[in-house]
């Protein structure tokens, strides 16, 4: 089993910046690959960012290139999700993931298989 806390989201102004923390517990020394994924109201869960279990590769959705950076820090069984520029449409839950058992595409959410309860970070214009 795997707990997966996220931390850091809130409210911000447009062009302003949050930074989402993500903790894994539950399997102390594994590694594995992390995503973040967010779900507006009334939209489906969309994909955001996925990273390596070692950090050297990172995945962007197209909307968010340029703009958001995911890291990690293994020594804190920690992910990140570093937002600048931010933008109203980016409101909506965000929630990270790991990749445990499921090596397929990091792109999509049915590859993962632990979850956590949800940040919410609200864009105003």
């Amino acid at each position: 089993q795997v707990q997966l806390v996220e931390s850091g989201g809130g409210l911000v102004q447009a062009g302003g910046s949050l930074r989402l923390s993500c903790a894994a517990s539950g399997r102390p020394g594994s590694r594995f690959p992390m995503g973040w994924f967010r779900q507006a109201p009334g939209k489906e869960r969309e994909f955001v960012a996925a990273i390596s279990w070692n950090g050297d590769r990172t995945y962007y959705a197209d909307s968010v290139k340029g703009r958001f950076t995911i890291s990690r820090e293994n020594a804190k069984n920690t992910v990140y999700l570093q937002m600048t520029s931010l933008k109203p449409e980016d409101t909506a839950v965000y929630y990270c993931a790991a990749q445990l058992f499921n090596s397929a595409s990091v792109y999509y959410g049915t590859s993962y298989d632990y979850w956590g309860q949800g940040t919410q970070v609200t864009v105003s214009s």
